[in-house]
């Protein structure tokens, strides 16, 4: 298991996993209490502000320069082979059901972004809670709901999503818990 995917699965509740592109919103969210990081450029510095796991977006290469723990790619064989032998876990961005059950017969992940359309008319939330309902039991799902509030991560948790993916803000409002000042 990776260190993501560790992240992600145990603890209690749902894992907040936030998007950083610098130093300082990086150690911000490691001291809110972020379970993981997420970076689509400013990686370098990420990586070296905090030992949180990493997700990339981006390149195969650019996400193994820059010691990420995992990067996302599409639902296509020769990414996720190549992001496997760099030694990266894969994690599988899916937005429609067919893709995830092309992933699922193909590719076989542990974890997957589940992802809205910025042009679907139904509302992210929705889209995400049904993509979701064709999640096999023991894969990981992380939605991707940069506006979340804290009704919504509720509402993800119970449905079953175990991380999600959210802008930079402040991580204890999202889930409930004030924690101590550092």
């Amino acid at each position: 298991m990776s260190k993501l995917s560790q992240a992600i699965a145990e603890g209690d509740g749902i894992s907040i996993l936030v998007e950083v592109d610098d130093s300082a919103s990086a150690e911000k969210a490691e001291r809110q209490g972020a379970d993981g990081l997420v970076a689509r450029r400013g990686a370098n510095a990420v990586r070296v502000s905090s030992q949180l796991p990493l997700l990339y977006v981006g390149g195969l290469i650019d996400a193994s320069g820059v010691a990420a723990d995992a990067v996302v790619v599409a639902v296509d064989r020769a990414a996720w082979d190549e992001g496997r032998s760099l030694g990266l876990e894969c994690v599988v961005r899916v937005s429609r059901s067919d893709d995830l059950e092309h992933a699922l017969d193909q590719l076989d992940p542990e974890v997957f972004l589940l992802t809205a359309e910025p042009d679907d008319e139904q509302d992210p939330l929705d889209t995400l809670l049904a993509l979701l309902h064709d999640v096999p039991a023991g894969k990981l799902a992380i939605a991707e709901l940069h506006d979340a509030t804290a009704e919504d991560v509720a509402e993800l948790e119970r449905a079953g999503v175990d991380a999600v993916l959210v802008a930079p803000r402040d991580v204890p409002a999202l889930v409930g818990t004030d924690l101590p000042a550092v």
